[in-house]
């Protein structure tokens, strides 16, 4: 999803509860990797890995100038063999310390037998205790929202899917100021930001 894209779901989203959610999310996960200037780790589930979401961030990071934002992502079956921005595994949790931020990403209930399984909960409670911020994204309910210094929820059969509100997320995560008054100049900047994305050489690759 574009920068123009997210800017029209955002004008259909006006009036609802997302916007002021996605927005006070993002403000808490770029507050806390921002004042301690990175350390951005980023975990999703066995069956599911927020490749997109790293990949909107890596991008927000370059475009607002703010390079904490560029997490590293561990895999569940990160091999040695992968490259480097794909080969860190859990043990990397094992090792989270004060001053570092978790984003865990669930797509489905953690009460679910495709929920994140009890090793990967136990790591990220892990982390907590050893003084890392813990942000959880996905479903409400279970014991990952309970370990989590920040939770958005997104139950099922919500308006939004989890995909679309990552979306929002890392955008709002970007944003260098509260957001402009709604018209002309709020939509000419986006336009220009996604013609500079545009006329930029390509990311490497997630």
């Amino acid at each position: 999803m574009d920068a123009v894209r997210v800017a029209l779901l955002r004008e259909v989203l006006a009036g609802t509860e997302w916007l002021g959610a996605t927005r006070r999310f993002a403000r808490a996960l770029r507050g806390s990797v921002v004042s301690h200037g990175g350390g951005l780790l980023l975990v999703g589930t066995p069956a599911y890995e927020p490749w997109h979401l790293a990949a909107h961030l890596v991008d927000e990071a370059a475009w607002s100038g703010t390079p904490e934002l560029a997490p590293t992502l561990v895999r569940h079956d990160a091999r040695p063999s992968d490259p480097a921005h794909l080969a860190v595994g859990l043990g990397r949790l094992e090792a989270a310390r004060r001053g570092e931020t978790l984003l865990v990403v669930s797509p489905v209930s953690p009460l679910s037998p495709e929920g994140p399984a009890a090793p990967l909960l136990e790591r990220v409670s892990d982390a907590r205790r050893a003084g890392a911020t813990v942000l959880a994204l996905g479903p409400d309910g279970g014991e990952l929202p309970a370990v989590a210094h920040e939770t958005l929820a997104v139950p099922a059969g919500s308006e939004l899917d989890l995909d679309t509100v990552q979306h929002l997320v890392s955008a709002a995560a970007g944003e260098n100021a509260l957001p402009a008054p709604r018209g002309r100049r709020r939509f000419r900047g986006r336009v220009a930001r996604l013609a500079e994305h545009l006329t930029a050489p390509p990311p490497a690759r997630w």
